[in-house]
Protein backbone atom coordinates (compact mmCIF):
# COMPACT_ATOMS: atom_id res chain seq x y z
CA UNK A 1 0.00 0.00 0.00
CA UNK A 2 1.31 3.45 -0.87
CA UNK A 3 1.43 5.93 1.96
CA UNK A 4 0.16 8.89 0.02
CA UNK A 5 -0.25 9.74 -3.63
CA UNK A 6 0.28 13.35 -4.74
CA UNK A 7 -2.65 14.78 -6.68
CA UNK A 8 -1.06 17.73 -8.49
CA UNK A 9 -0.98 17.65 -12.30
CA UNK A 10 2.75 18.20 -12.56
CA UNK A 11 2.43 21.94 -13.19
CA UNK A 12 1.50 23.25 -9.74
CA UNK A 13 2.04 26.89 -8.77
CA UNK A 14 4.84 26.75 -6.20
CA UNK A 15 4.23 30.37 -5.19
CA UNK A 16 0.71 29.58 -3.95
CA UNK A 17 0.15 28.38 -0.41
CA UNK A 18 -3.13 26.85 -1.58
CA UNK A 19 -1.14 24.41 -3.73
CA UNK A 20 0.16 22.74 -0.56
CA UNK A 21 -3.13 22.12 1.26
CA UNK A 22 -3.26 18.72 -0.46
CA UNK A 23 0.34 18.02 0.52
CA UNK A 24 3.56 18.80 -1.33
CA UNK A 25 3.13 18.83 -5.14
CA UNK A 26 5.46 15.90 -5.73
CA UNK A 27 4.37 15.33 -9.34
CA UNK A 28 5.53 18.85 -10.10
CA UNK A 29 8.80 18.35 -8.24
CA UNK A 30 9.46 15.10 -10.14
CA UNK A 31 8.79 16.76 -13.49
CA UNK A 32 11.21 19.56 -12.61
CA UNK A 33 13.87 17.11 -11.40
CA UNK A 34 13.59 15.16 -14.64
CA UNK A 35 13.04 17.93 -17.18
CA UNK A 36 14.10 21.28 -15.74
CA UNK A 37 16.22 20.97 -12.58
CA UNK A 38 17.11 24.67 -12.67
CA UNK A 39 13.70 26.23 -13.22
CA UNK A 40 12.82 29.93 -13.33
CA UNK A 41 9.46 31.08 -11.91
CA UNK A 42 7.98 34.52 -12.42
CA UNK A 43 6.09 35.78 -9.39
CA UNK A 44 3.42 38.47 -9.41
CA UNK A 45 4.01 39.31 -5.74
CA UNK A 46 7.72 39.92 -5.94
CA UNK A 47 10.98 39.09 -7.65
CA UNK A 48 10.99 35.74 -9.47
CA UNK A 49 13.22 32.88 -8.39
CA UNK A 50 15.12 29.77 -9.44
CA UNK A 51 13.95 26.38 -8.12
CA UNK A 52 16.58 23.76 -7.30
CA UNK A 53 14.91 20.36 -7.06
CA UNK A 54 17.60 17.68 -7.35
CA UNK A 55 19.28 16.35 -4.21
CA UNK A 56 22.85 16.61 -5.54
CA UNK A 57 22.37 20.18 -6.74
CA UNK A 58 20.94 21.31 -3.40
CA UNK A 59 23.80 19.66 -1.54
CA UNK A 60 26.43 21.23 -3.81
CA UNK A 61 24.95 24.73 -3.70
CA UNK A 62 24.25 24.67 0.02
CA UNK A 63 27.97 24.32 0.65
CA UNK A 64 28.84 27.41 -1.41
CA UNK A 65 27.98 30.16 1.02
CA UNK A 66 30.39 32.49 -0.77
CA UNK A 67 28.09 32.27 -3.80
CA UNK A 68 24.63 31.74 -2.30
CA UNK A 69 23.88 33.97 0.68
CA UNK A 70 21.37 33.58 3.52
CA UNK A 71 21.75 37.19 4.55
CA UNK A 72 18.94 38.53 2.32
CA UNK A 73 16.22 36.33 3.81
CA UNK A 74 15.39 32.62 3.73
CA UNK A 75 11.79 32.82 2.52
CA UNK A 76 10.36 33.53 -0.91
CA UNK A 77 9.16 37.01 0.04
CA UNK A 78 11.21 40.11 -0.76
CA UNK A 79 12.52 42.11 2.18
CA UNK A 80 14.10 45.52 2.49
CA UNK A 81 17.58 45.64 4.08
CA UNK A 82 15.98 47.19 7.18
CA UNK A 83 13.51 44.31 7.48
CA UNK A 84 16.26 41.73 7.09
CA UNK A 85 18.35 43.30 9.85
CA UNK A 86 15.42 43.65 12.23
CA UNK A 87 14.16 40.09 11.79
CA UNK A 88 17.29 38.07 11.29
CA UNK A 89 18.33 35.11 13.36
CA UNK A 90 21.56 33.20 12.88
CA UNK A 91 19.75 31.45 9.99
CA UNK A 92 20.01 34.71 8.04
CA UNK A 93 23.70 35.35 8.67
CA UNK A 94 26.56 34.15 6.45
CA UNK A 95 29.95 32.86 7.58
CA UNK A 96 32.08 33.91 9.30
CA UNK A 97 29.57 35.96 11.35
CA UNK A 98 27.21 32.99 11.38
CA UNK A 99 29.72 30.81 13.21
CA UNK A 100 30.31 33.45 15.88
CA UNK A 101 26.61 33.50 16.71
CA UNK A 102 26.22 29.76 16.34
CA UNK A 103 28.97 29.14 18.91
CA UNK A 104 26.99 31.18 21.44
CA UNK A 105 23.89 29.04 20.83
CA UNK A 106 25.29 25.60 20.06
CA UNK A 107 26.50 24.87 23.58
CA UNK A 108 22.87 24.70 24.72
CA UNK A 109 21.89 22.20 21.99
CA UNK A 110 24.91 19.91 21.81
CA UNK A 111 24.33 16.16 21.76
CA UNK A 112 25.73 15.92 25.28
CA UNK A 113 23.36 18.53 26.72
CA UNK A 114 20.31 17.19 24.87
CA UNK A 115 20.93 13.63 26.07
CA UNK A 116 20.55 14.86 29.64
CA UNK A 117 16.86 15.39 28.79
CA UNK A 118 16.32 11.73 27.81
CA UNK A 119 14.48 10.88 31.03
CA UNK A 120 12.37 14.03 30.79
CA UNK A 121 11.30 13.15 27.25
CA UNK A 122 10.51 9.56 28.16
CA UNK A 123 8.48 10.63 31.17
CA UNK A 124 6.51 13.08 29.04
CA UNK A 125 5.89 10.41 26.38
CA UNK A 126 4.62 7.97 28.99
CA UNK A 127 2.26 10.57 30.48
CA UNK A 128 0.94 11.70 27.09
CA UNK A 129 0.42 8.22 25.65
CA UNK A 130 -1.08 6.72 28.79
CA UNK A 131 -3.68 9.48 28.74
CA UNK A 132 -4.52 9.64 25.04
CA UNK A 133 -4.55 5.88 24.45
CA UNK A 134 -7.48 5.52 26.81
CA UNK A 135 -9.43 6.59 23.72
CA UNK A 136 -9.82 4.39 20.66
CA UNK A 137 -10.10 7.29 18.18
CA UNK A 138 -8.52 10.74 18.20
CA UNK A 139 -6.65 13.30 16.13
CA UNK A 140 -3.06 12.06 16.38
CA UNK A 141 -1.53 15.42 15.48
CA UNK A 142 -3.48 17.31 18.14
CA UNK A 143 -3.33 14.66 20.86
CA UNK A 144 0.25 13.38 20.45
CA UNK A 145 2.39 15.17 17.86
CA UNK A 146 1.55 18.67 19.11
CA UNK A 147 1.66 17.92 22.82
CA UNK A 148 5.11 16.34 23.23
CA UNK A 149 7.17 19.11 21.57
CA UNK A 150 5.10 21.73 23.41
CA UNK A 151 5.78 20.23 26.81
CA UNK A 152 9.40 19.46 26.00
CA UNK A 153 9.86 23.04 24.86
CA UNK A 154 9.02 24.11 28.40
CA UNK A 155 11.70 21.82 29.85
CA UNK A 156 14.30 23.01 27.37
CA UNK A 157 13.58 26.70 27.97
CA UNK A 158 12.73 26.46 31.65
CA UNK A 159 9.39 28.22 31.18
CA UNK A 160 6.36 27.81 33.47
CA UNK A 161 4.10 24.91 32.46
CA UNK A 162 1.06 27.17 32.39
CA UNK A 163 2.67 29.38 29.72
CA UNK A 164 3.19 26.58 27.19
CA UNK A 165 -0.18 26.60 25.39
CA UNK A 166 0.14 30.35 24.83
CA UNK A 167 3.73 30.02 23.61
CA UNK A 168 2.85 27.27 21.13
CA UNK A 169 -0.17 29.24 19.91
CA UNK A 170 2.11 32.19 19.18
CA UNK A 171 4.72 29.93 17.59
CA UNK A 172 2.05 28.52 15.29
CA UNK A 173 0.93 32.02 14.39
CA UNK A 174 4.52 32.83 13.42
CA UNK A 175 5.62 29.86 11.36
CA UNK A 176 2.18 28.97 9.94
CA UNK A 177 1.26 32.58 9.25
CA UNK A 178 -0.36 31.65 5.94
CA UNK A 179 -2.88 29.21 7.43
CA UNK A 180 -6.14 30.71 8.78
CA UNK A 181 -6.44 27.80 11.23
CA UNK A 182 -3.44 29.22 13.10
CA UNK A 183 -3.70 32.99 12.78
CA UNK A 184 -6.13 35.78 11.99
CA UNK A 185 -3.22 37.67 10.46
CA UNK A 186 -2.89 35.60 7.26
CA UNK A 187 0.22 36.85 5.49
CA UNK A 188 -0.99 36.74 1.88
CA UNK A 189 -4.55 37.91 2.52
CA UNK A 190 -4.07 41.22 4.33
CA UNK A 191 -1.72 44.15 4.74
CA UNK A 192 1.15 43.30 7.08
CA UNK A 193 3.27 46.47 6.80
CA UNK A 194 2.65 47.32 10.46
CA UNK A 195 4.61 44.23 11.51
CA UNK A 196 7.23 44.13 8.79
CA UNK A 197 10.05 44.51 11.35
CA UNK A 198 8.82 41.52 13.35
CA UNK A 199 9.85 37.87 12.80
CA UNK A 200 7.80 36.27 10.01
CA UNK A 201 6.01 39.61 9.53
CA UNK A 202 3.60 38.66 12.31
CA UNK A 203 2.15 40.44 15.36
CA UNK A 204 2.91 37.28 17.34
CA UNK A 205 6.56 38.24 17.04
CA UNK A 206 6.02 41.38 19.10
CA UNK A 207 4.26 39.41 21.81
CA UNK A 208 7.02 36.81 21.95
CA UNK A 209 9.65 39.57 22.03
CA UNK A 210 8.04 41.02 25.15
CA UNK A 211 7.62 37.61 26.77
CA UNK A 212 11.29 36.74 26.19
CA UNK A 213 12.44 40.01 27.75
CA UNK A 214 10.28 39.52 30.86
CA UNK A 215 11.19 35.85 31.17
CA UNK A 216 14.91 36.49 31.22
CA UNK A 217 14.53 39.40 33.63
CA UNK A 218 12.74 37.08 36.06
CA UNK A 219 15.24 34.25 35.59
CA UNK A 220 18.20 36.57 36.06
CA UNK A 221 16.73 38.16 39.18
CA UNK A 222 15.93 34.82 40.81
CA UNK A 223 19.06 32.99 39.71
CA UNK A 224 16.91 30.40 37.95
CA UNK A 225 19.14 28.19 35.77
CA UNK A 226 16.51 25.65 34.69
CA UNK A 227 16.48 24.86 30.99
CA UNK A 228 19.19 25.97 28.56
CA UNK A 229 18.51 29.68 28.12
CA UNK A 230 21.07 30.61 30.76
CA UNK A 231 23.71 28.80 28.69
CA UNK A 232 22.83 30.96 25.69
CA UNK A 233 23.10 34.14 27.73
CA UNK A 234 26.45 33.20 29.29
CA UNK A 235 29.62 34.66 27.72
CA UNK A 236 31.10 32.61 24.89
CA UNK A 237 34.72 31.40 24.61
CA UNK A 238 35.69 34.83 23.29
CA UNK A 239 33.96 36.56 26.20
CA UNK A 240 31.21 37.99 24.00
CA UNK A 241 27.59 37.92 25.16
CA UNK A 242 24.60 37.50 22.87
CA UNK A 243 22.83 40.81 22.27
CA UNK A 244 19.24 41.44 23.35
CA UNK A 245 18.10 41.55 19.72
CA UNK A 246 19.90 38.28 18.91
CA UNK A 247 18.34 36.61 21.93
CA UNK A 248 14.81 37.80 21.19
CA UNK A 249 14.99 36.70 17.56
CA UNK A 250 16.43 33.35 18.55
CA UNK A 251 13.73 32.90 21.18
CA UNK A 252 11.04 33.42 18.51
CA UNK A 253 12.81 30.93 16.25
CA UNK A 254 13.07 28.39 19.07
CA UNK A 255 9.39 28.68 19.97
CA UNK A 256 8.26 28.37 16.35
CA UNK A 257 10.70 26.07 14.58
CA UNK A 258 11.69 24.10 17.68
CA UNK A 259 8.11 23.09 18.23
CA UNK A 260 6.59 22.79 14.76
CA UNK A 261 9.31 20.81 13.01
CA UNK A 262 9.26 18.03 15.61
CA UNK A 263 5.46 18.06 15.65
CA UNK A 264 5.20 17.51 11.93
CA UNK A 265 7.91 14.85 11.96
CA UNK A 266 5.96 12.89 14.57
CA UNK A 267 2.71 13.38 12.65
CA UNK A 268 4.36 12.10 9.46
CA UNK A 269 5.66 9.07 11.32
CA UNK A 270 2.19 8.29 12.64
CA UNK A 271 0.82 8.68 9.11
CA UNK A 272 3.40 6.18 7.89
CA UNK A 273 2.34 3.62 10.52
CA UNK A 274 -1.26 3.99 9.36
CA UNK A 275 -0.48 3.21 5.73
CA UNK A 276 2.42 0.77 6.04
CA UNK A 277 1.26 -1.60 8.81
CA UNK A 278 4.50 -3.61 8.72
CA UNK A 279 6.34 -0.61 10.13
CA UNK A 280 4.77 -1.07 13.56
CA UNK A 281 6.07 -4.62 13.73
CA UNK A 282 9.56 -3.43 12.82
CA UNK A 283 9.45 -0.91 15.65
CA UNK A 284 8.16 -3.52 18.07
CA UNK A 285 11.07 -5.81 17.14
CA UNK A 286 13.44 -3.05 18.24
CA UNK A 287 17.20 -3.35 17.97
CA UNK A 288 19.06 -1.57 15.18
CA UNK A 289 15.88 0.03 13.83
CA UNK A 290 16.14 2.70 16.52
CA UNK A 291 19.42 3.89 15.03
CA UNK A 292 17.85 4.52 11.62
CA UNK A 293 14.11 5.07 12.13
CA UNK A 294 14.23 8.68 13.45
CA UNK A 295 16.09 9.99 10.41
CA UNK A 296 13.81 8.13 8.01
CA UNK A 297 10.73 9.57 9.70
CA UNK A 298 12.26 13.06 9.52
CA UNK A 299 13.20 12.53 5.84
CA UNK A 300 9.64 11.49 5.12
CA UNK A 301 8.28 14.57 6.91
CA UNK A 302 10.76 17.22 5.65
CA UNK A 303 9.04 19.97 7.69
CA UNK A 304 11.08 22.77 6.09
CA UNK A 305 9.80 22.60 2.51
CA UNK A 306 12.44 25.00 1.17
CA UNK A 307 15.01 27.60 2.17
CA UNK A 308 15.91 30.53 -0.02
CA UNK A 309 19.35 31.87 -0.86
CA UNK A 310 20.44 34.91 -2.90
CA UNK A 311 23.20 34.69 -5.51
CA UNK A 312 26.18 36.96 -4.83
CA UNK A 313 27.68 36.42 -8.30
CA UNK A 314 26.79 34.75 -11.58
CA UNK A 315 26.69 30.96 -11.46
CA UNK A 316 26.40 28.44 -14.31
CA UNK A 317 24.35 25.27 -13.91
CA UNK A 318 22.50 22.96 -16.30
CA UNK A 319 23.27 25.25 -19.23
CA UNK A 320 21.70 28.29 -17.58
CA UNK A 321 23.04 31.32 -15.72
CA UNK A 322 21.91 32.37 -12.26
CA UNK A 323 22.62 36.10 -12.11
CA UNK A 324 23.98 37.99 -9.12
CA UNK A 325 21.00 39.15 -7.06
CA UNK A 326 18.72 36.31 -8.16
CA UNK A 327 16.71 34.41 -5.56
CA UNK A 328 17.36 30.67 -5.41
CA UNK A 329 15.07 28.21 -3.59
CA UNK A 330 16.40 24.88 -2.36
CA UNK A 331 13.33 22.62 -2.38
CA UNK A 332 14.21 20.13 0.37
CA UNK A 333 10.82 18.47 -0.07
CA UNK A 334 11.88 17.58 -3.61
CA UNK A 335 15.48 16.63 -2.82
CA UNK A 336 14.34 14.19 -0.14
CA UNK A 337 12.19 12.39 -2.76
CA UNK A 338 14.85 12.35 -5.46
CA UNK A 339 15.14 8.84 -6.92
CA UNK A 340 18.76 9.65 -7.78
CA UNK A 341 19.59 9.82 -4.06
CA UNK A 342 17.04 7.54 -2.37
CA UNK A 343 15.84 4.13 -3.49
CA UNK A 344 12.02 3.99 -3.49
CA UNK A 345 11.77 7.47 -1.91
CA UNK A 346 7.98 7.30 -1.59
CA UNK A 347 8.24 4.32 0.74
CA UNK A 348 9.18 4.67 4.39
CA UNK A 349 12.11 2.32 5.01
CA UNK A 350 12.89 2.40 8.71
CA UNK A 351 16.17 0.55 8.08
CA UNK A 352 17.33 3.00 5.38
CA UNK A 353 21.07 3.50 5.71
CA UNK A 354 22.86 5.63 4.86
CA UNK A 355 20.21 8.31 5.04
CA UNK A 356 21.81 11.66 4.37
CA UNK A 357 18.54 13.51 3.99
CA UNK A 358 18.31 17.27 3.60
CA UNK A 359 15.84 17.99 6.40
CA UNK A 360 18.61 19.26 8.69
CA UNK A 361 20.30 21.43 6.05
CA UNK A 362 23.00 18.89 5.27
CA UNK A 363 26.22 20.15 3.71
CA UNK A 364 26.16 23.78 4.76
CA UNK A 365 27.00 25.80 7.86
CA UNK A 366 23.30 26.17 8.72
CA UNK A 367 23.01 22.57 9.93
CA UNK A 368 19.92 22.41 12.13
CA UNK A 369 20.76 23.35 15.71
CA UNK A 370 17.88 21.26 17.04
CA UNK A 371 18.66 18.03 15.18
CA UNK A 372 19.73 16.10 18.28
CA UNK A 373 16.57 17.09 20.11
CA UNK A 374 14.36 16.22 17.13
CA UNK A 375 15.95 12.79 16.74
CA UNK A 376 15.65 12.05 20.45
CA UNK A 377 12.00 13.11 20.69
CA UNK A 378 11.04 11.07 17.62
CA UNK A 379 12.94 8.00 18.83
CA UNK A 380 11.54 7.98 22.34
CA UNK A 381 7.96 8.74 21.30
CA UNK A 382 7.84 5.83 18.85
CA UNK A 383 9.61 3.51 21.29
CA UNK A 384 6.93 4.16 23.89
CA UNK A 385 4.10 3.98 21.35
CA UNK A 386 5.24 0.72 19.73
CA UNK A 387 4.64 -1.49 22.76
CA UNK A 388 1.35 0.15 23.70
CA UNK A 389 -0.61 -0.56 20.50
CA UNK A 390 -1.13 -3.47 18.11
CA UNK A 391 -2.54 -1.40 15.25
CA UNK A 392 -3.19 2.15 14.10
CA UNK A 393 -5.28 3.16 11.09
CA UNK A 394 -6.48 6.39 9.55
CA UNK A 395 -10.19 7.08 9.94
CA UNK A 396 -10.38 10.13 7.70
CA UNK A 397 -8.31 12.27 5.35
CA UNK A 398 -5.21 13.99 6.68
CA UNK A 399 -5.11 17.77 6.44
CA UNK A 400 -1.93 19.60 5.48
CA UNK A 401 -0.83 23.11 6.41
CA UNK A 402 -1.61 25.90 4.02
CA UNK A 403 2.02 26.84 3.53
CA UNK A 404 4.68 26.43 0.89
CA UNK A 405 7.39 27.07 3.52
CA UNK A 406 6.50 24.68 6.34
CA UNK A 407 5.14 21.26 5.40
CA UNK A 408 3.12 19.22 7.83
CA UNK A 409 -0.01 17.27 8.64
CA UNK A 410 -2.09 19.49 10.90
CA UNK A 411 -4.87 16.92 11.39
CA UNK A 412 -4.60 13.11 11.33
CA UNK A 413 -7.70 11.24 12.59
CA UNK A 414 -6.80 7.69 13.66
CA UNK A 415 -8.13 4.65 15.45
CA UNK A 416 -5.85 2.43 17.54
CA UNK A 417 -5.99 -1.00 19.12
CA UNK A 418 -4.27 -1.14 22.49
CA UNK A 419 -1.77 -3.84 23.26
Amino acid sequence: MTIWTPTDDGYADLTSHDTFVAGPPHNTFKRLRDEDPLHWTEWSEGQGFWSITRYADILEMNRQTDVFSSAHGIRMEDQTPEEVIARRTFQEIDPPEHMKTRIKLAKAFSKTVIETFNDDIRGLCVDILDEVLQQDSFDATAAIARVLPMRMLGRIMGTPEEDLPWLVEKGDALIANTDPDFTDHVLDKMTTDEFRMMPFNSPAGAELYQYAKELMARKTASGDTSGVLHLILAPGPDGEVISEEEFRNFFCLLVAAGNDTTRYSIAAGLQALCHQPKLLGQLQAGGAVWETAPDEIIRWATPATYFRRTALRDYEMHGKTIRAGDKVLYWFASGNRDERAFEAPFRVDLHRSPNKHLAFGLGGPHLCLGMWLARLEVRVLFQELAHRITSIEATGPQQFLRSNFVGGIKSLPVRITRA
